[in-house]
């Protein structure tokens, strides 16, 4: 499994609650959590569900969206630019 924590500091809403992308190679899935007060929020794609992978970069950091074959868009912001790269790298084949 490689899990991704995007960065405090990003100014996208994640100084307390950090977006977070966890490959899971083993069970085939890519799961987007997003932290809360109590709780988290969790999406769980199937790597064939998954239509394709864009990486919006920005000056220092990048945010990554996820579109499903179904048409769902998960958006994860925040993410080093080195670390939206490699997730992208890691979900197109």
């Amino acid at each position: 499994m490689k899990y991704f924590t995007a960065s405090r500091i990003s100014g996208d809403g994640n100084a307390v609650f950090p977006d977070e992308i966890i490959i899971d190679e083993d069970e085939e899935v890519v799961i987007h959590r997003k932290p809360k007060l109590i709780g988290s929020k969790e999406t769980k794609v199937r790597f064939g569900a998954v239509a394709s992978v864009q990486v919006d970069k920005h000056v220092l950091f990048a945010d990554i969206v996820i579109e499903t074959r179904g048409g769902r868009e998960i958006v994860a912001k925040g993410f080093t630019r080195d670390d939206a790269d490699e997730i992208k790298e890691l979900l197109s084949w």
